[in-house]
């Protein structure tokens, strides 16, 4: 298992630069009011694809030697990941290949084909999703550019804490969801290594924490389909990611999907940005943990805005 290392998301920023956004931060007084903190919102909802996703696929694209890229990517995502391979393969006019789950969102589907991407559709469970996959990388010969268990997706992901940290002095607290954990363990690796003094709290639903019921437990406890509203946070940790989770993460904090309503509610009407279930978690945490979080610094990842307009969780409540 190779494990990435700072140098690899120092090359991995370089090689990314022209290709991604630099992603904005946003503040709200009255989010500040409310939760009683400085709350630094890293936007990368922004994104040309709609999602922090693209920084790591980004730099797994463009590492690729010219002969292997020639056969195209491929992945199994329940949309982000897929829509930002599709984007990167896109950028570099090769082909990708995406597994998704049949229950994936419509507008991650529609936006993966926009980029070119040929969906294999799976059932909503982890091992149909492997299986599924398998069989689409035995016909095509893509590289197989895992969603967040592979080093240069997670160096890659790590690049927007660098940018965080240098945009915002002084964070107390990074916050972020936690799924797989490809944005937590690239934000372990720039954070332990440029800002080691910052606390790294993952945020994660209640009705699919098997990420906190393995930190606690201290091993991977991995739920085959689980079942919650942040639709990017179903999938299990891995070795990769247990790596950097099990070792810089200060704690796991985990919301429900009423709460993660409710605080997805608030960012869009007060922060004034799409953002999709799965982003609101960390802030669902903060509201939820205040004593954390009181009169401190806190850095906020949001992580993607890809929603389906048609089916907003509150007009199902």
């Amino acid at each position: 298992m190779y494990i990435p290392t700072y140098q690899d998301m120092l090359d991995a920023h370089a090689r990314i630069k022209p290709h991604i956004r630099r992603t904005p931060i946003r503040t709200s007084d009255y989010l500040n009011e409310l939760t009683g903190a400085e709350l630094f919102f890293k936007c990368e909802n922004f994104q040309e694809p709609g999602a922090f996703k693209v920084r790591g696929a980004t730099n797994a694209v463009f590492g690729l030697d010219d002969e292997q890229a020639k056969k195209g990517v491929a992945t199994h995502s329940s949309g982000n990941h897929a829509s930002c391979l599709s984007y990167a393969a896109m950028l570099r006019g090769i082909p990708c290949n995406v597994v998704m789950p049949r229950t994936a969102p419509q507008a991650k589907k529609d936006t993966v084909r926009r980029y070119g991407g040929k969906i294999t559709e799976c059932e909503p469970s982890t091992s149909s999703r492997e299986e599924t996959f398998a069989k689409v990388q035995a016909e095509t010969g893509g590289d197989f550019v895992h969603p967040y268990n592979d080093p240069r997706v997670i160096a890659g992901q790590g690049t927007c804490s660098k940018e965080l940290i240098e945009q915002v002095d002084g964070l107390d607290y990074v916050v972020a969801p936690i799924g797989g954990g490809g944005m937590i363990s690239g934000t372990c690796l720039t954070l332990s290594n440029a800002a080691p003094e910052t606390r790294i709290i993952a945020a994660e639903p209640e009705q699919a924490d098997d990420a906190y019921r393995s930190f606690k437990a201290g091993y991977i406890i991995a739920d085959d389909a689980p079942k919650t509203i942040a639709d990017g946070l179903l999938v299990p940790l891995k070795d990769l990611t247990w790596h950097f989770v099990s070792n810089h993460v200060s704690d796991i904090f985990t919301a429900s999907d009423p709460e993660i309503i409710e605080a997805m509610k608030i960012i869009w009407k007060h922060l004034r940005v799409v953002m999709e279930p799965s982003s609101a978690v960390p802030l669902a945490t903060i509201l939820k943990n205040p004593d954390t979080f009181k009169g401190k610094r806190v850095g906020i990842i949001i992580t993607g805005g890809n929603v389906d307009l048609d089916k907003l969780p509150w007009l199902n409540t």
